[in-house]
């Protein structure tokens, strides 16, 4: 089973960049399901109802969101009732949608996802580990292939999510800081891992805004109002590929297309 995780999609040059390239890495990878974060989809911070269909017709079948889940207001009654859709999975009880899905690919094998958020320099959420234990138990009774995207700012955290999780699933990935990592690999027991697969959004960004806003914002430690830059974007996403039987990640490779 090849699986493709599409790191964070960012604004207009994200979207654009899928619309022309996606299709194209289906093909040549084989893939049978996608997988992207879209919490920075709708103009850098957070998503909307029509974006989201964009995107499941550009071929993604779930999308993960993250810290940035609810700033567009109308996209609280849709991840309420779209399963396709997940937040974290350590939000409090009451917060509207899901965590947790499992899914049929293309191939007609079952494959579970999991998001979660970590809590180093980041919303103060329940515990992202044991609503992982939670979680990855009851996804196990239903499927042995399961991917969590581990939405979190510190490299320490994921690694310690990814080893936390070696052998119980499949692949744990890291999305939310925008910068691709070149630590994929094979845990000990058996997961993928990598720390985080990258934004696809425009290529000359400060991670995905205008450098020249960000720029005077680290200058002058004044309010700005951060914009999504323009121009030539990527994409970036993690291939992952996994013994459907066994749960059992078989390779991880980081993936860059250009526009």
């Amino acid at each position: 089973m090849n699986i493709l995780f599409v790191g964070d999609i960012v604004g207009e040059p994200g979207r654009r960049v899928m619309m022309k390239r996606l299709h194209k890495v289906i093909a040549q990878h084989q893939v049978d399901l996608v997988i992207g974060n879209g919490e920075n989809a709708a103009g850098g911070f957070g998503i909307t109802p029509d974006i989201a269909s964009d995107l499941f017709d550009l071929g993604l079948a779930v999308i993960t969101l993250g810290n940035h889940a609810w700033d567009k207001k109308e996209a609280v009654d849709f991840i309420q009732k779209d399963s396709r859709v997940l937040r974290p999975a350590n939000y409090p009880d009451g917060v509207p949608g899901r965590g947790s899905m499992v899914i049929e690919t293309a191939s007609g094998e079952s494959l579970g996802i999991l998001q979660l958020m970590g809590r180093v320099f980041m919303p103060i959420l329940d515990c992202p580990f044991r609503v992982a234990e939670r979680e990855v138990a009851s996804l196990r009774e239903q499927t042995q292939a399961i991917i969590v995207d581990m939405h979190a700012e510190t490299t320490s955290e994921k690694m310690a999510m990814g080893h936390f999780l070696d052998g119980k699933v499949s692949a744990v990935v890291g999305t939310h800081t925008h910068v691709q990592t070149a630590d994929e690999q094979i845990l000990p027991k058996g997961s993928a891992y990598l720390t985080d697969i990258g934004m696809t959004g425009p290529q000359n960004s400060v991670i995905g805004m205008k450098a020249d806003i960000v720029i005077q914002k680290f200058l002058l430690q004044t309010p700005r109002r951060f914009e999504v830059a323009q121009g030539p974007a990527v994409l970036r996403a993690a291939l992952i590929e996994l013994d459907a039987m066994t749960g059992k990640a078989i390779g991880i490779q980081r993936l860059q297309v250009h526009e």
